[in-house]
Order: structure tokens, then C-alpha cells, then sequence
């Protein structure tokens, strides 16, 4: 099992500065999530941790292997499901696990049973004569875990593996990554775009933004950071883009956006008084069906700290 350490890492691409002085630890065994809009540095880091890209400043240690100077000690540890599917679309699946356990350097039977325990693992052992054309996105993200775990890796980095793909797809993935990681241990670094997975999934978490760290820590005390805020949910009927503004303008509004139907509001103080919310729906003509309260989740964090919603 191994300890990742990023130490102080810092990566400029000319005038960008993609990642500023970052430096936390994910312990050995942790489902840990990893969360930042588009552009906050994720996939940056993430391929520095692989040796894909090179770190200016700082180092990162797997296991108490450093990256910069034991690259192929660090890498032989590592599974990576990238986001972009990895796969030969002309090969049949079980094909494309042969070529991928070549890779790792798996011969004879043990490359036979490493297949064979991936297959199952996915779900994917009646399709394995198929040609990887032929499959759903699902299956085909499936695959993409399936090609990652043939060497045993102890660390696991999925990158926004449900990313559009069927419920049950998505449920056999959750699922899979919560069995990897606490019967077989594995560390997983899991990133998404669906905050529900990492609330559900992950232990520990950070969230990124512009390439610096905003908080680190377990999912209780990340909530705890935002206990006085409170979320408001308003089923409207006609509702008109022009009122998200007036609200994001009133006094102590956090933030405010449309999801489906509904009008979220997200505001500062528990015993917030929604009266100046409800008078601009009702001066735009939008009929108020119902209103909730909700409490703080992973999404009222990260609007909180960010300012933004997770898909800017």
C-alpha cells in the first residue's frame, strides 16, 4: 500500500501558472476525491503524478519513491482510467486486455488469470469475443477500468470514469471502486463531475481551483466549513434567465443557478430571509410551485469556495 505525498508542487506552462505551491498527502488505502472546475489544474496534477508531465518545482512521492527520481518505481505502482477512452475500437475486448497486460509485462497463466479477474470484475465476460465498436459508452468505460487494474496497481487514478454513460453502467463502476478500494485496499484518486459520487465514494477530499488549493480534508470537516449556509430549492413555472442576476445581487447571496425546473439559491446565513428572493420570481411571472431547505452537501462547498458551479 503507498502514501502519495505532493510536496510544494509547482507547474507553469509560459505565462500560466497551472499549479501553485500545492502540498497535501493521500494515506495509503484512501478513496480520496479530487475536485476543481475545468481549468483548475486536475488533469495537470494528475499527469505529473504519472511522469507524464514534468513538475517545475516540488516533487511527488509514491511509497517514498520520488517521481523525479524513481519515475519507473513510481509508475510500475500506478493503474490510470483516463478520461478519453484508451482502447482499439477494431480490436475485440479480450484483445485489448492481451495487448494492455503485454504491457505490463504479464506472460503465461498469470496474464490468462489477470484477464479473466478483470473481465469478471467489470461485468464484461460475455462480451469478451466482441470488437470493441460494438459496445455501449458504459461497457466501453468499463473496459477502460479493465485495462488499468490488470497489474494489481496499488494506487488507481480514475479521471471522470462515469463521464456519460447509462445508470447501470454507472452504478457497476461506483460500485467496483468502492469494492477495489476497501476489500483489495487499493489507494484511488477519483475525480468527477458528479458531485453525488464523490459525497457517496471518497473519504478525504480537495478541491482545486486556478492550480491552488482551497480545502483539504475528510468530507465532515469540509461540510462543517460552511455549517452557517444554507441552500434554497424553488420550483418555479416560467422561469427567465434574467432573474438569476437580481438574486446573485441581493445582500448575503452566495450563489444562484437554475438545475432543471428549479431556482438554487445559496446564502450565508441560516435564518436567511427569503422574502427579497421570492419578490424577484414573483415580479419576473414565475409561478412558485414549492421551496425547500437543504442541508450543506459537497455542491454548497464548493460554491461556496469557488464561486462557481463545478462545470464552468
Amino acid at each position: 500500500m503507498k502514501t502519495i505525498e505532493f510536496i510544494n508542487v509547482t507547474k507553469r506552462y509560459d505565462d500560466l501558472l497551472a499549479i501553485d505551491k500545492v502540498n497535501f498527502t493521500i494515506q495509503a488505502g484512501e478513496l480520496f476525491g479530487l475536485l476543481g472546475p475545468n481549468g483548475a489544474g486536475k488533469s495537470t496534477l494528475l499527469s505529473m503524478l504519472c511522469g507524464i508531465v514534468n513538475i517545475d518545482k516540488g516533487d511527488i512521492k509514491v511509497g517514498g519513491y520520488s517521481i523525479k527520481k524513481n519515475p519507473k518505481q513510481v509508475k510500475r505502482a500506478i493503474g490510470y482510467v483516463p478520461q478519453e477512452l484508451a482502447i482499439f475500437e477494431n480490436l475485440s475486448l479480450r484483445d485489448n486486455l492481451d495487448y494492455f497486460a503485454g504491457m505490463y509485462h504479464l506472460k503465461g497463466k498469470s496474464k490468462k488469470e489477470r484477464i479473466e479477474e478483470a473481465l469478471a470484475l467489470t461485468g464484461l465476460q460475455e462480451r469478451h469475443k466482441d470488437k470493441v465498436k460494438k459496445l455501449s459508452g458504459g461497457m466501453k468505460r468499463r473496459l477502460n477500468i479493465a485495462c488499468a487494474i490488470l497489474h494489481h496497481p496499488e494506487v488507481l487514478i480514475m479521471d471522470e470514469p462515469t463521464v456519460g454513460i447509462d445508470p447501470q453502467s454507472r452504478n457497476h463502476i461506483l460500485a467496483f471502486t468502492n469494492q477495489l478500494n476497501k476489500q483489495n485496499g487499493t489507494t484511488i484518486i477519483y475525480t468527477s463531475h458528479y458531485m453525488e459520487e464523490i459525497q457517496s465514494l471518497c473519504d478525504k477530499l480537495l478541491i482545486l481551483d486556478e492550480g491552488r488549493e482551497i480545502i483539504n480534508g475528510t468530507k465532515e470537516e469540509i461540510l462543517r466549513s460552511v455549517i452557517d449556509e444554507t441552500t434554497l430549492k424553488i420550483r418555479v413555472v416560467n422561469k427567465k434567465p434574467e432573474i438569476i442576476q437580481r438574486i446573485r445581487g441581493l445582500k448575503d447571496v452566495v450563489e444562484a443557478f437554475f438545475e432543471e425546473d428549479n431556482v438554487k439559491v445559496i446564502v450565508k446565513s441560516r435564518d436567511y430571509k427569503i422574502e427579497d428572493v421570492l419578490m424577484i420570481l414573483r415580479e419576473s411571472g414565475s409561478q412558485i410551485i414549492n421551496m425547500t431547505i437543504e442541508q450543506p452537501n459537497l455542491e454548497t462547498v464548493f460554491l461556496s469556495l469557488t464561486g462557481r458551479q463545478l462545470r464552468d
